[in-house]
This record gives structure tokens, sequence and C-alpha cells, in this order.
């Protein structure tokens, strides 16, 4: 039987003997930015239980790690991930959730030295079940048979499990949803995730507003399919956006990632004319050719997609626009690949990030014929990848010279850097004031001088007296 949470805080705050006290922590995360902000907030609830984080060469106690499981790359790293953190701490109690967990929790369960298995509908008790592990010395399974349930039962609308935190970052990470009910033919998302669900617009603004009492002035909106926001509550996104924006403090969001047939109008104006939210989007693509959109059964089509973004430069001509696509598609002729690269440079878009298709049992795509070779997939990927650097390129070049105001972040070894309002990545090594190097987490502008010799930012000056 488990202690109730209530009991567990009491036991292990109150107490100053508390067993959990000084225990040793690692938290692992793979995959996309709603896993970090899980992964964050099970640290940060651990650490007020006295939990700290184990250092370079330290022994942990405890290893919690969050898994991915978009591609086949993605679940081998996985694996590899596990086995070197039960390798590297002998006897740590070795915690194992996320999408590769929802997915195949047996066969996390048969490594040896994994403790718990969580899936979907166990992931908001993972700080109870790690307390009550160090509190009554529970049993693996108690986990595990419960996770091989939810995986049968993957596809039903569960709880939505809240989740903000910024980890060791400055921007905190706010999930206000979870879960698709897309069924695209080459993702297994729905399975491991489950239906659409989110929190209440009331319980999402109370975290921003505790964000801004904790001095924190960006936050990113995290999600599955964010533009699905609603399904749980009755509500909408754009009520969504419009109340966060109200909320005093908060500085900056990010939008981190909606789909093109549910970034409206509506959105993008209120955007535009927004007093926080940045000229910043990311829309998937996935193909820029419509037969492989076709095939993929997304939701729109280029016509569409070239829109929204001819859309968001009218209305935010400085906006980054960041597209993920992935090549190599089932049923991607060399042909349609060519159509989606020439669709892919005709469109004012400041970044692609290429994901090489995988083939994932239980999904349809399966079904569809003509298979690309992984060496085709990999000189596809190539060309989008030069591709995106020159758009990046002139992107950034378009600001060289001009002042913008940048978010400063943790510095070290001489050097601080940020992003821009419209996500450029700036550092400097240039401080006026008697070269003291600012506090993070402070807004100022600077001049945009150049590239920096890594050529994967531009320099800035912080203007005097800012």
């Amino acid at each position: 039987m488990f202690v109730s949470l209530r009991r567990l805080l009491y036991l292990c705050i109150m107490n100053q003997q508390s067993i959990l006290a000084g225990k040793r922590a690692i938290y692992y995360t793979l995959g996309c930015k709603l896993n970090f902000a899980e992964t964050s907030s099970v640290a940060a609830r651990l650490e007020e239980l006295g939990v700290v984080r184990a250092r370079k060469g330290e022994q942990a106690d405890l290893c919690f790690v969050n898994t991915c499981s978009v591609t086949e790359v993605a679940d081998h790293k996985c694996r590899q991930a596990i086995h070197k953190l039960v390798r590297q701490h002998p006897g740590a109690f070795v915690v194992v959730t996320g999408c590769y967990a929802q997915l195949r929790p047996a066969d996390i369960a048969a490594i040896p030295g994994v403790a718990l298995v969580l899936g979907v509908e166990q992931k908001g008790r993972a700080v109870e079940m790690i307390c009550n592990h160090f509190t009554e010395n529970a049993e693996k399974t108690e986990g595990t048979e419960k996770t091989d349930d939810a995986e049968r039962k993957a596809c039903k609308r569960g709880a939505f499990v809240p989740s903000c935190s910024c980890g060791d970052r400055t921007r905190y990470f706010l999930k206000v949803q979870d879960g698709c009910d897309y069924f695209c033919t080459y993702c297994t998302i729905p399975f491991a995730r489950g239906r659409s669900r989110n929190g209440t617009i009331a319980s999402l603004v109370a975290q921003a507003e505790e964000v801004a009492a904790k001095g924190g002035k960006e936050i990113v909106i995290t999600g599955v399919n964010i533009g699905d926001f609603g399904k749980s509550t009755g509500e909408s996104f754009l009520d969504l956006i419009r109340t966060l924006d109200q909320v005093q403090g908060i500085e900056r969001y990010r939008i981190s990632s909606i789909e093109p047939n549910l970034l409206t109008d509506e959105v993008l104006q209120f955007c535009a004319a927004s007093r926080t939210f940045m000229p910043h989007f990311h829309v998937p693509l996935q193909s820029g050719s419509d037969e492989v959109l076709r095939l993929m059964h997304r939701r729109y089509d280029t016509a569409l997609f070239r829109q929204k973004m001819m859309r968001i430069r009218e209305l935010m001509p400085d906006a980054f626009i960041g597209v993920d696509v992935i090549v190599g598609m089932r049923g991607e002729t060399d042909e349609f690949f060519r159509e989606a690269l020439d669709f892919m440079d005709s469109v004012p878009v400041s970044q692609y990030h290429v994901f090489s298709y995988s083939e994932r049992p239980g999904t349809k795509a399966l079904n569809i014929p003509h298979r690309v070779t992984p060496q085709e997939k990999h000189c596809r990927s190539q060309q989008v990848l030069k591709l995106s650097d020159a758009h990046t390129r002139a992107f950034y070049n378009k600001y060289i010279g001009t002042v913008r105001p940048v978010l400063l972040e943790h510095g070290k070894k001489g050097v601080i850097g940020g992003f821009t309002d419209n996500y450029i990545r700036v550092t400097t090594s240039s401080f006026p004031l008697g070269g003291t190097m600012p506090a993070d987490n402070v807004i100022v502008p600077m001049l945009l001088t150049g590239w920096n010799e890594a050529g994967d930012a531009l320099t800035g000056e912080l203007i005097s007296g800012s």
C-alpha cells in the first residue's frame, strides 16, 4: 500500500532526519521540450523533499530517465542511456518513464538494474512512487504491471499531469496540453501519450503567476498538439494566450510548436499585437510534397502552409519561423522529394529541423509501398540541412548592425549570451561598466555586431547604460 503524498511530505519536510534528505539524483531526458518540462518538474519536487543533484563523479541513489520513441534511433539512445546509468551507478533506484516506457514497458523492465517503469497513466505519481521506495523499500513490480495495462489502453483520454519548471535554464517550460488525436500514419505519439487533453486556463495562469513570483521572465508554452488546446475543458488556445498575456511579471512567451491548420488568423493577429508573445513560431511541415502529406494523413496542404508563412511575415516581418521536416517517408519518391525541396526553398522560413523517417511498429505507414534506403535518407537529410543553413544565415544577417532585446542566460568563462525577442542566439564577452559580467535573467538591449567564431550565433555588445 502506498503512503499518501501528504504523509510523505510531512515525513520528508518536517522530519529533519528524513530518509530522502541528502539522497543524490541524476535526471536524464531524451526528446522534446515537453519531456524536459516534465523531468524538471519531478526534479523540483524531489529537491523540495531534500534530494540533491549528483555532481560529476558522485554515485547517485536515484536515476530518473525520461524517454523518447519518435524514431528507432531514439529507442536505441534510450536503451544506451539506461544501460550506461545502471553501470555507472550500481545499486541506484532507476526509474524510467516517457514515450518509450509507455510503448515498450516489458523491454525496459527486463533491463537489469531498472527498478520502476512508469507509463502515461502513472507519470503524475512519479514523486510519490520514488518517495515510497525510499520510505518503505517498495518492490519493482509495483509499477511495471500497471504500465503493461496502460499500454493496452494508451488511446484513452487520461488525466492531464501539470508541469512547469526551468531546470537549470533561465526560461520556464509550461505544459498546457498533452496527447494527440491526429494519428498521422508515421507517428506513435497517440499510442505513447494518449488522446488530447489539457489543464484549465485558470490552473495554467496560476502556474505562470508562480513563475513571475520566482522572478521568471520567459515562458515557453509546450505540449504535443497545443493548438488543439481545450478538448478537456471546452476552452480554446486563443482564450489561453489572451489570458496568459495579462500575467504581470512575465515579459516573454514563446509558442513551442503548433500545427499549421490550427494556427488561426485570430491567433496570429493577437500575437502580433500582444504585450508578451514573441515574434517566434515553430510550425511542423513534415513534407513539401502534397502527395507525401496525403500519405502522412496530415490535415493541410502546401498551399495552406504557404499562406500561413506569408501571413506571419505580413503581421510580424521580424519573426523567426522554425519548421519540422521528415525526409525518407515511405512513398517519398525522388520526384516527390525534389518537389518538397523546391517548396521549402520558396517559403520564408528561418530554419528547418530535419528528421529521417523511422519505421514504427503498429503505424499505418508500414502499408505504404516504396521504401527509401538509409543512404538516400541521409543524402536527403543533408540537402535539407544545407538549405536550412542558408535560410538561417540569411535571417541572422538581416539583423547585424541592429539593436535587439536579449534575455541573458547563464554565463561562464567570461562569455554570456541569450536570445533576442525573435530568437537570434547572441553571445558577448564585451562588458561595459568596468568589464563586469552582467547578471543572468535580465533583458538588455544589445547591438548585434557579426558572427562568432563557431558560426552558430551572432556576437553582441551591451548598450552602455542598460
